[in-house]
C-alpha cells in the first residue's frame, strides 16, 4: 500500500513507530492546511478580478488592440466562473511556497537535522524557478504563440472571435505549464542529494532523458502545435543540462561534508 510506504518512510530516522491513524491524522491536518491555504489566497485574489482580467489579457492586447474587444462569452454564469479560474490559478501561484512548506513538514521526521536546514532554501528556490518559469512564459512565449495564431488565423481568411472561456484557458494552462517545468531542477536536485541519481548516471542517460523531456513537455503542452512545443521543450533540455553541471556541485559539497 502506498501509503504505509510513505509513512514508513517518514519514520526511517525516527527512535519510535507511530501507529498508522497518528500518520493518518498529519496526512488530514497537512491536506487541511493545503487546501485552507489555496482556498483563502483564491478568495484573496478573487477580490482583484478585475486587475487579473487585465493582466492575463495583456499579452492579447499587444497582438492587436481590437482583439480584446472581440472577446466572446457563450454563458450567462462566464465573467464569474472564469473570474474564479482565474483566482484558482492565481493563487495557486501565490500560495505555492506555502504548499511546499506544508508538503515538507509533512516529509521531515524521516530527515536529519543537517538535512532540515536545506528545506527552506529548497523552497524558495522551487518557488524562484516556478515564478521564473511562469514569467517566462507571460513575457516571452505567451505573446509570440498568439500573434502566431492570431495572424495564422487570417492568412486562413478567418476573423480571430475567440471565446473568453477558450482563452483564459489556454493562457493558465500554458503558463502553469511552464512553471511546473521549471521545477525539473530541484527534482533532480533532490534525487541527486539523497543519493538515488549520480552525475555519472545523468551524463550517461542524457539522450533518454531528453526524449523524455519532449515527451513531457508534449503531454503538457495546452496545444499541439510546433512552436508551443518547442518553447516549453527547449527550456527544459537546457535546464536538465544545468541539472548536471549542479548536481556535480552538490556530490562534491556532499562527500566533502560526509553522510547525512
Amino acid at each position: 500500500m502506498a501509503l504505509k510506504r510513505l509513512f514508513r518512510f517518514r519514520e526511517a530516522d525516527s527512535d519510535s513507530t507511530k501507529p498508522f491513524l497518528d500518520h493518518l491524522e498529519d496526512l488530514r491536518w497537512t491536506l487541511f492546511k493545503i487546501v485552507g491555504t489555496l482556498v483563502a489566497s483564491m478568495m484573496a485574489c478573487f477580490a482583484f478580478r478585475s486587475r487579473l482580467i487585465h493582466f492575463v489579457q495583456a499579452p492579447l492586447q499587444q497582438v492587436d488592440p481590437r482583439a480584446v474587444a472581440s472577446l466572446r462569452t457563450l454563458a450567462v454564469t462566464d465573467s464569474i466562473m472564469i473570474s474564479f479560474q482565474l483566482a484558482f490559478y492565481a493563487g495557486l501561484v501565490v500560495s505555492f511556497p506555502m504548499l511546499l512548506f506544508f508538503l515538507a513538514e509533512f516529509v521531515l521526521p524521516a530527515l536529519t537535522d543537517r538535512e532540515r536546514k536545506y528545506v527552506v532554501p529548497a523552497i524558495l528556490t522551487g518557488f524562484g524557478l516556478f515564478l521564473g518559469g511562469v514569467l517566462f512564459c507571460y513575457y516571452f512565449v505567451l505573446p509570440k504563440t498568439l500573434a502566431f495564431f492570431f495572424v495564422d488565423t487570417l492568412q486562413q481568411g478567418w476573423t480571430p472571435s475567440w471565446t473568453v472561456r477558450d482563452y483564459f484557458s489556454f493562457v493558465t494552462h500554458i503558463t502553469i505549464s511552464f512553471g511546473v517545468s521549471f521545477e525539473l531542477p530541484v527534482a533532480v536536485l533532490a534525487l541527486v542529494y539523497f543519493g538515488v541519481l549520480n552525475v555519472a548516471f545523468l551524463r550517461r542517460t542524457r539522450a533518454y532523458a531528453m526524449v523524455i523531456v519532449m515527451v513531457f513537455a508534449a503531454i503538457i503542452a495546452p496545444t499541439p502545435d510546433p512552436l508551443t512545443f518547442l518553447s516549453l521543450a527547449a527550456p527544459m533540455c537546457l535546464l536538465y543540462e544545468a541539472c548536471i553541471w549542479l548536481a556535480l556541485l552538490v556530490e562534491r559539497r556532499r562527500d566533502k561534508v560526509g553522510p547525512a
